[in-house]
């Protein structure tokens, strides 16, 4: 039987930087690859070029902006839906899908688009957050985050909650990838003092809920054991950040590390520090909802050691159960590297944790809800 064409809008507030974008970028090139009409609603931002280079269509509109004046958009909303004969209408954040669900709501069930929804994250538990679970499908991007939203919203239907976990580029990110070895060069000319040395690497931006704080503890442990260790620090600050960056940086001063701990600042080539580390720490004081950073890690074979809980806990189950620690527990952390750094683990070479798995999920999440014959 022959097949139609679907065409679906994906709206978030903006395409500056993050999962949320990557993994909108990802799906509109999924859906242009298998001759789909992909469309992408946000504000704009830096990422729409790499949008529309793989094919998709990108309409700039104020959908996430916190202001009475974006109700307005509601009526026009309706008005685009139909004039762009929209099958599924795809939200990933609040506010948007408050505005994207008042216009939908009042559409005729019988021809406006399907209406769907991604978690992404532990939102407030409130009813301003209950949106994100009124999609026809919802999809939650990993077990924890399921788990989160059947505990603080019982009444939401499990059925219609699909489990679709993020995923990574295995020829991105390949089983024991090394960097070029002009790469190399020019990153021990910039830091010689890592040549002779075990190097422990925390990835992300500069805030409290990355514990930066509970690394420099671990560093100091090690260091006082005596071993060889430089601690590198693999994010920026943002300008709202800065006070606390200053904390870190005078916490650091007084406890001596100042030449066994590396701010590299914003970095684009994050892949190839990590390639070079001997460990990856994730410490986040809060769950975070997948962590995509733990997972190119892992995929690279890069043994990761991180506090237990939310995604992060449901990748170390099961890529390597042995970097599991209770949230906070520092001291464990720096007893496990201390064991590593003589004999580092064996990290499970094979694992489901694959874009193509998410993207395959997703378009068949899409054609359950608009079949294509």
């Amino acid at each position: 039987m022959p097949t139609r064409r679907l065409t679906v809008l994906q709206v978030l507030p903006a395409l500056e930087s993050g999962g949320v974008e990557k993994g909108t970028l990802e799906v509109a090139a999924a859906l242009v690859g298998k001759g789909h009409r992909s469309m992408v609603m946000s504000a704009g931002g830096r990422m729409v070029e790499r949008l529309l280079d793989v094919g998709s269509e990108h309409y700039q509109w104020p959908i996430g902006k916190k202001s009475l004046s974006t109700l307005w958009l509601i009526r026009k909303l309706r008005k685009f839906f139909i004039e762009q004969q929209i099958d599924i209408v795809h939200v990933r954040s609040r506010l948007p899908a408050w505005i994207v669900y008042l216009a939908w709501k009042r559409m005729d069930p019988t021809s406006r688009p399907r209406f769907m929804t991604t978690v992404h994250g532990f939102n407030s538990v409130s009813w301003y957050s209950e949106i994100m679970l009124r999609g026809e499908k919802v999809i939650a991007v990993s077990n924890s985050v399921k788990q989160y939203v059947m505990d603080h919203y019982p009444q939401t239907e499990a059925g219609r909650i699909t489990v679709i976990h993020r995923g990574i580029d295995r020829e991105q990110y390949p089983y024991g990838f090394q960097p070029h070895e002009s790469w190399v060069s020019d990153w021990y000319q910039q830091f010689p003092s890592l040549v002779e040395r075990k190097v422990v690497t925390l990835p992300g931006r500069i805030t409290r809920l990355k514990g930066h704080e509970d690394f420099v503890r671990i560093i100091k442990i090690l260091v006082t054991k005596g071993f060889p260790v430089s601690g590198i620090i693999a994010g920026g600050a943002e300008e709202k950040k800065r006070e606390y960056f200053q904390e870190l940086q005078a916490l650091i001063t007084n406890e001596g590390l100042t030449d066994n701990i590396i701010f590299t600042g914003h970095r684009t080539d994050l892949r190839e520090i990590i390639a070079v580390s001997d460990v990856v720490l994730s410490l986040t004081q809060k769950p975070e909802s997948f962590g995509r950073t733990t997972l190119e890690a892992l995929s690279m074979g890069i043994p990761v050691c991180g506090y237990a809980h939310g995604g992060v806990k449901e990748q170390l189950e099961v890529l390597l159960p042995e970097g599991e620690v209770d949230p906070g527990d520092f001291e464990s952390v720096s007893n496990i590297l201390s064991r590593w750094f003589d004999n580092p683990p064996a990290v499970v070479r094979e694992h489901d944790f694959l874009l193509s798995n998410m993207l395959d999920e997703t378009l068949k999440l899409y054609e359950k809800l608009v079949p294509l014959s």
